[in-house]
């Protein structure tokens, strides 16, 4: 943002929905059984996918709620191949040390179901990477400025993206290679920002499968607690 020392100023809500208890209650068991369909995939075909379609998502997350509205984000979205390939050699580098046992026993064993291991074609095949840099501080007139809420901020923001991406016919597959720091050097980004997760992002090949206890949800029980009533 370019206001180098904003104030405080209101304007009318520019935009409200008015739904009664029907509508909301359709609307809501739409996104529901639209959403519910949304699969982390790791098979992918090479099918380009138009750069406005990644660039409407990503802004469509830049519109995610932030900490004091400082929308502590940043995306690199790739589909150079050699770039991409840079990424996956670095990342399988991380995940060779990550399997071979710096990811300790308990972790590894809760992977087994998911069927992941260091090797990552995805990210070759992928048409685009996206990478989530959370930026930890701003600078305004020269100076450092604190950044607030920032991993609950680019949370929210990469849901909203995730979301945007499934809304767009698109598949992705959340990846974080531990430690992620040789993605600032890859992708140019500053020493403030802070590499969150690489997206990978395309359509899935034919024969793409998911793990099956991928889609053993919790129960509405299990995650929802409410208190309503006046008694």
């Amino acid at each position: 943002m370019s206001d180098s020392n904003p104030t405080y100023s209101a304007m009318p809500l520019p935009d409200r929905a008015d739904f009664d208890d029907a509508q909301m209650q359709a609307k809501a068991d739409a996104f529901y059984e639209h959403v519910k369909t949304r699969h982390s995939i790791r098979d992918y075909i090479d099918r380009p996918v138009p750069k406005a379609v990644i660039e409407a998502c990503v802004r469509a997350a830049g519109t995610a709620p932030s900490g004091a509205n400082q929308q502590p984000w940043h995306f690199v979205a790739i589909s150079n191949r050699a770039m991409k390939s840079r990424v996956r050699k670095a990342a399988e580098d991380e995940e060779e040390k990550f399997y071979s046992g710096g990811g300790g026993d308990a972790w590894l064993k809760a992977l087994e179901p998911i069927g992941t291991d260091a090797s990552k074609p995805h990210l070759d095949i992928a048409p685009w990477l996206i990478v989530i840099f959370a930026q930890r501080w701003g600078e305004r007139d020269g100076e450092r400025v604190k950044h607030y809420y920032v991993p609950e901020s680019v949370g929210i923001a990469t849901g909203m993206l995730i979301t945007a991406l499934h809304t767009a016919g698109l598949s992705c597959l959340t990846h974080t290679p531990n430690p992620m720091k040789f993605l600032n050097d890859l992708c140019g980004r500053p020493e403030n920002e802070k590499p969150i997760m690489i997206l990978a992002v395309g359509h899935p090949a034919d024969d793409a499968t998911v793990p099956a206890i991928a889609k053993k949800k919790k129960s509405l029980s299990e995650i929802l607690t409410t208190f309503d009533g006046d008694t």
